[in-house]
């Protein structure tokens, strides 16, 4: 217990002198006992040092993701019956206002990249906060595979009950099951939790893949609970679709274009698609038509009517009369997101600026795909893409609670990745660490 709060604390430290990143301190979990490893020659061989300047990466552009998807959030949702394209936003409208759609505190704002400077603070938000705590979850429990008490604590402490929590539809119809006593994954039974389908597990769990670098199998084992927490069925799939693609950008050739790269990992990561589901029809129909080289604007409007408007392949919220036609629902989000992975074609800035634009809840799925591409151009690569340095610091405590430090910083939660892979790689996957060169051998699936 003493070694678990010491390094807890290190952790928390400012200090660049303890970061992977650095050439001259090669540095180790106090709480995993690294064994000896001898290579076979057959493993995946990652360096260290560079997943490091991923995960910082990963957690910089996805709060840039985050923050600039925010500001047309839930803008553009469908016009059931009054519009055949759904009156939703064109690449024309980058630079303009914003137009508000539903009721909300949000204020007009340019549609643009959100920016925090070097002596600025990145604020925690839904898209960042719940992975941070599963972070911080498997990092002071010790362990690769959270339990359903273990997640259900976290829950309770870290998130505010009452008061604004920052918490909507799935996630907060579980937490309040926690509450009353019920622990994951029964807070996420459809009888219990009628939101079970919404975008929820997607934005919370996609992080888990990054823990088994080039294994997608273990990173969905990793997230099973996680992601049953609050989702079930499609919804469910969905998010391990995510996880996988995390999983697999561990892994991608070096040989390859980013565009190249991404589309073999997504159509790996559609096997976490059952056949019959309308997810595995979402993604092929998406698929197909950014092949025949459609505009994404005619994809998109294509996504809107054949399952908002037509109903096809067994997409059935709007007949269910929900809030916002269901924008918060993880299969529209999940068609529309697959439109800005392929058509942003793997660069940054035009993936989050079609994220942004495409509709829906649209801060969510731009997320996603800003902190997968982040993570794969790494730290240096974001600031290279935007051509400009960034404020690493990270607030936390905007929306959640009772974390050691309310201010942290993405070295520190970079270092606290790595560490939480060390123990997937040695325990888990029989992989080693090599602490001399900075080194995890992970040995590959059987095919």
């Amino acid at each position: 217990m003493k070694n678990l709060i010491l390094i807890s604390v290190l952790i928390s430290l400012n200090s660049c002198s303890s970061e992977i990143g650095s050439k001259q301190n090669i540095i180790k979990d106090d709480n995993l006992e690294y064994k000896n490893y001898t290579p076979t020659g057959k493993e995946i061989v990652v360096s260290r040092n560079d997943y490091f300047n991923k995960l910082k990466g990963f957690w910089l552009a996805q709060c840039i993701a985050n923050w600039t998807g925010l500001v047309t959030e839930n803008d553009k949702i469908g016009n059931i019956g009054k519009s055949k394209t759904g009156d939703f936003y064109t690449r024309e409208d980058w630079g303009k206002k914003d137009e508000l759609n539903l009721p909300s505190n949000k204020v007009d704002r340019y549609i643009d990249f959100v920016f925090e400077g070097t002596d600025g603070m990145w604020g925690a938000d839904d898209d960042t906060d719940i992975e941070y705590m599963y972070q911080h979850l498997l990092y002071m429990n010790k362990t690769s595979k959270l339990s359903g008490n273990q997640i259900r604590d976290g829950w309770l402490k870290h998130i505010k009950h009452e008061e604004q929590n920052y918490l909507w539809v799935s996630n907060q119809r579980a937490l309040d099951l926690m509450i009353s006593g019920i622990v994951p994954p029964e807070t996420s039974d459809p009888v219990k939790n009628p939101d079970f389908d919404m975008i929820d597990a997607q934005l919370t769990t996609e992080v888990f893949g990054f823990y088994s670098p080039g294994r997608p199998d273990f990173a969905i084992e990793m997230a099973e609970l996680p992601i049953k927490t609050t989702a079930r069925f499609n919804a469910e799939w969905i998010s391990k679709f995510y996880v996988s693609m995390y999983s697999l950008a561990a892994n991608s050739n070096p040989n390859l274009s980013m565009r190249e790269n991404l589309l073999i990992m997504a159509e790996k990561s559609r096997d976490q698609l059952p056949y019959d589901s309308y997810a595995s029809k979402m993604y092929d129909f998406v698929k197909k038509q950014y092949n025949e080289g459609l505009p994404w604007e005619t994809i998109r409007d294509n996504v809107y009517i054949r399952y908002q408007v037509e109903e096809k392949d067994g997409y059935d919220i709007t007949s269910r009369n929900l809030k916002c036609n269901g924008c918060f629902a993880a299969g529209i989000n999940f068609a529309a997101s697959l439109i800005s992975l392929f058509a942003g074609e793997g660069d940054l800035k035009e993936t989050i600026k079609l994220g942004s634009l495409m509709g829906w809840d649209s801060d969510n799925p731009t997320a996603t795909w800003g902190g997968l591409i982040g993570f794969m151009i790494g730290h240096h690569g974001v600031e290279k893409a935007f051509n400009r340095e960034f404020s690493e610091e990270y607030n936390i405590h905007r929306t959640r609670q009772n974390f050691l430090n309310g201010i942290d910083n993405f070295s520190n939660m970079a270092n606290v990745g790595v560490f939480i892979t060390d123990r997937v790689v040695q325990e888990e996957l029989g992989g080693g660490v090599d602490l001399e060169n900075n080194l995890w051998y992970i040995p590959k699936t059987i095919n």
